[in-house]
């Protein structure tokens, strides 16, 4: 099926002979075997085989058995984009945190993963790692990412995440002048509870922008871009929630400091990047 330039696929291998993947979907998308290959290492071919969860293939030599069903999503748009690039910020053999730069996805899509931090988590290391998510940030958004390297951190990451255990700071610039300078949001979010506190560091009158620092007691889907526009300040250059990105500039939200106590060691691991100091000390 093919819609506004990207097309999807799925095919059931019928015949009693093993086939190679890349083969088949060449044969049967008129694609050449070389965008093949560059969408099943981008992440945009998928395996469906009896008894095994949904998995990415991307070995152009897999032979499909009588049964398995492959799918494709082709975007030649998006296979063709050049992610920016994370950087490591400290490295544990459980976990790792990563400054995720603004453009990239925190996880890939049925359309691919090359843009994506855990992809890049994935082939950052030799030998390599399992990447598995714990948290995540918008695509718009830059800032610290934890990434865990077996199930038992992940397990144990997430319980911190949901225990309110993970101190997470941002700063934030956004419109208009705020009063006061300390405040708490407490306005539901999807029938939900959610609290977000600020505090004003700076105000550039000609530019008409606040600078503050921001925590979360909650994590709610756009918290602090939904809350700062409920209470009329919206987040500069927010594309969704407030007037986009008018002067070039990526939206100014940045996820500046993480800390949390490892739950394998028991010390403190603070990591941050010119992140203000949070007001509850």
């Amino acid at each position: 099926m093919k819609a506004g330039g990207k097309l999807t696929f799925r095919t059931t291998s019928a015949g009693y002979e093993p086939e190679e993947a890349c083969s088949l979907l060449s044969r049967e998308t008129g694609l050449s075997k070389v965008r093949i290959k560059d969408a099943m290492n981008k992440g945009a071919v998928w395996l469906r085989r009896r008894g095994r969860a949904r998995e990415r293939l991307r070995r152009a030599t897999w032979e499909l058995r009588r049964g398995d069903t492959v799918e494709l999503f082709y975007d030649p748009g998006l296979l063709a984009v050049e992610p920016p690039e994370a950087l490591c910020v400290a490295d544990s053999k459980h976990f790792s945190v990563w400054r995720k730069p603004a453009g990239l996805l925190t996880q890939g899509t049925d359309w691919g993963d090359h843009c994506s931090l855990m992809r890049q988590v994935e082939t950052a290391f030799s030998p390599r790692r399992p990447a598995l998510p714990v948290h995540r940030l918008d695509r718009e958004v830059e800032g610290l990412v934890v990434v865990a390297h077996t199930s038992r951190a992940a397990s144990e990451l997430s319980r911190l995440f949901q225990k309110n255990e993970v101190r997470k700071t941002y700063r934030v610039e956004v419109r208009g002048e705020m009063e006061p300078r300390d405040g708490i949001v407490e306005e539901p979010l999807d029938g939900k509870p959610a609290r977000t506190r600020y505090s004003v560091i700076g105000f550039d009158p000609g530019a008409n922008v606040s600078i503050l620092t921001v925590h979360i007691d909650t994590g709610r889907l756009h918290q602090i871009r939904r809350h700062l526009a409920f209470i009329g300040h919206p987040v500069m250059g927010d594309p969704r929630y407030g007037r986009g990105n008018r002067d070039g500039r990526p939206m100014r939200l940045l996820a500046c400091g993480i800390a949390f106590t490892c739950p394998f060691t028991g010390e403190r691991l603070e990591c941050g990047f010119d992140a203000p100091r949070d007001p509850r000390g």
